[in-house]
């Protein structure tokens, strides 16, 4: 099970309370992770990504095992400690202003 972490209102949205544990086929990708959220929460399309092209939305970004893979390709496998379970993928909502 993929342990996944998601920003306050996209937990709203999706009606859920703390982490989202999904079943993801390997290869465990950015990719793979964010379909299998989609499919299970429908609500949830087009809130981390664009519907059309797949890309990371602006102001979204992806975390893991300390490290931003935000810019990193989709299709790039997951570390270890996450495809395992025993890390979370954290999807966070970036903030700006000045």
């Amino acid at each position: 099970m993929i342990r996944v972490e998601l920003p306050p209102h996209l937990r709203v949205l999706a009606k859920v309370k703390g982490e989202v544990q999904l079943d993801v086929p390997s290869p465990v990708t950015t990719r793979t992770v964010l379909d299998a959220l989609e499919a299970a929460y429908p609500v949830l399309r087009g809130t981390i990504r664009d519907h059309g092209t797949l890309k990371r939305r602006d102001f979204m970004r992806f975390f893991a095992c300390a490290r931003d893979l935000s810019l990193e390709s989709p299709e790039a496998p997951l570390p270890e400690a996450v495809a395992k379970g025993a890390e979370p993928f954290l999807v966070v909502g970036a903030l700006a202003g000045g």
